[in-house]
């Protein structure tokens, strides 16, 4: 299993991941506002930054790479997956809330 300490490298590959799989995302759901955008980015680099170790070492194991990947491989991975998993699940929900939440008044 990946060490995962406080070295700034791995805080950088946090949040290069975690930037990643929020503009990533940007390609597959485009957001309808720029509010909606900066929300889902900002929420998408939250998740990636917080989630990213957990989700690399559960892909890592998943996909049978732990031992062939270095815990900044890891690191970057999992929180590039979080971020874009936590970018797709909110934009979903924005636009099921959307469709069948109550109507607005004019």
């Amino acid at each position: 299993m990946a060490e995962f300490g406080n070295d700034p490298g791995l805080w950088a590959a946090r949040a290069v991941g975690a930037s990643a799989g929020a503009a990533v995302s940007l390609v597959y759901l485009l957001p309808k506002s720029r509010r909606e955008a900066a929300g889902r980015f900002f929420t998408g680099l939250a998740c990636g930054m917080i989630f990213g170790g957990p989700a690399g070492v559960w892909l890592a194991d998943r996909l049978e790479v732990a031992t062939s990947l270095s815990a900044f491989e890891t690191m970057l991975a999992g929180s590039a997956a979080a971020s874009l998993m936590a970018w797709w699940a909110l934009g979903i929900l924005a636009r099921l809330a959307e469709r069948y939440g109550a109507p607005r008044e004019p």
